[in-house]
């Protein structure tokens, strides 16, 4: 299985982060919805997202950590 990119994690998260796109890419459907009908949690959980995909600490849904190109 190919490993998720960290770039295209962080880009997604930094602009569409507010509407789960991040959680999408990453396999996260259910909580890409959940983040998507609240509006990335009102801004605290895209906010949230952003920084945990900054520091690397954000798997993918298969629990792989995200490639650093």
């Amino acid at each position: 299985m190919e490993k998720k990119s960290w770039m295209v994690a962080l880009l997604l998260s930094l602009f569409l982060g507010y509407f789960g796109a991040d959680r999408f890419y990453l396999g996260y459907t259910g909580l890409g919805i959940a983040k998507l009908l609240t509006c990335g949690g009102l801004g605290i959980w895209a906010i949230y997202d952003f920084i945990m995909i900054v520091l690397n600490k954000l798997p993918d849904a298969n629990g792989q950590e995200l490639q650093k190109n």
